[in-house]
């Protein structure tokens, strides 16, 4: 296993021979506050990784025991002026939409407090597996702003508009198990496993064509909030786009060969 930094606060480790990328947040003194610095780091290292043609699979973690994010660095903002927050409000929507845009298959990795841009960091990946000690939600109202990593768009997406609404409107927390009862997250695993599950989960994805699985992320995402007719034209393009790849000629021949595929990933 390898390990590289971006900034003070992130950590990426790579996994299964490189095709698992773990994005680790790193900031245990504040529990993972995003800061200017941590935010700038996230974008940075989730643009390294949605280059590296050899990572199929990103799992977003934390190294601190009892918080995965506890969103916004508060403290920080408490000190800056008008302007200031303006100057850094394209950084902190970096941090969210670096995640959000990785072009590879995206797991959270949740313990723990997940709140405010914490919780909006996972819903911005494709999966999300909490332990039972989770606690997520978007409490933005209550100190006067609103979720703004795309919480407002992300959850509904995932639980429908009248539930995101008693989320956000009422800015309570849920524990894990009511947390997956209502779709906010997918898997509920026992406590302290949340980054073994999701990093086996990975390893899985990872096992699949590169190519498939990035054509497959954009289908599913450009084809979110279209009719029928127009999400099956996505397909379709995303379709002629593997067709003729090299990953799709190589799954053929390994699967009439009996053996595993050996991808090209082109």
């Amino acid at each position: 296993m390898s390990e590289e930094r971006f900034g003070e606060f992130v950590l990426v480790r790579r996994h299964a021979d490189g095709h698992v990328a773990e994005l680790a947040l790193d900031r245990p003194k504040a529990m993972n506050a995003v800061s200017t610095d941590m935010a700038r780091s996230i974008a940075g290292a989730c643009a390294a990784l949605g280059a590296d043609r050899d990572v199929r699979v990103v799992v977003l973690t934390s190294t601190h025991e009892r918080a995965f994010c506890v969103g916004a660095d508060l403290k920080e903002r408490n000190s800056f002026s008008d302007a200031d927050l303006v100057r850094q409000r394209p950084v902190a929507r970096g941090a969210y939409t670096g995640v959000l845009e990785l072009p590879v298959p995206t797991i959270a990795a949740v313990h723990g407090f997940a709140l405010g841009g914490g919780f909006e960091l996972a819903l911005s990946c494709d999966l999300i597996v909490a332990d039972g000690t989770a606690v997520v939600g978007l409490p933005e109202v209550s100190v006067g702003v609103i979720p703004g990593g795309g919480g407002t768009q992300l959850l509904p997406r995932r639980v429908g508009a009248a539930r995101a609404a008693e989320l956000i409107f009422t800015a309570r927390r849920l524990e894990a198990a009511e947390a997956r009862e209502l779709g906010l997250v997918d898997e509920l695993v026992g406590e302290g496993l949340d980054r073994e599950a999701a990093l086996a989960l990975a390893a899985r994805i990872a096992a699949n064509s590169p190519v498939g699985l990035r054509a497959a992320k954009r289908a599913l995402r450009l084809g979110q909030g279209l009719d029928l007719r127009a999400g099956l034209e996505v397909e379709d393009a995303a379709w002629r786009a593997v067709a003729f790849s090299g990953d799709r000629a190589e799954g053929v021949a390994a699967f009439n060969e009996k053996r595993a595929p050996q991808w090209p990933g082109e």
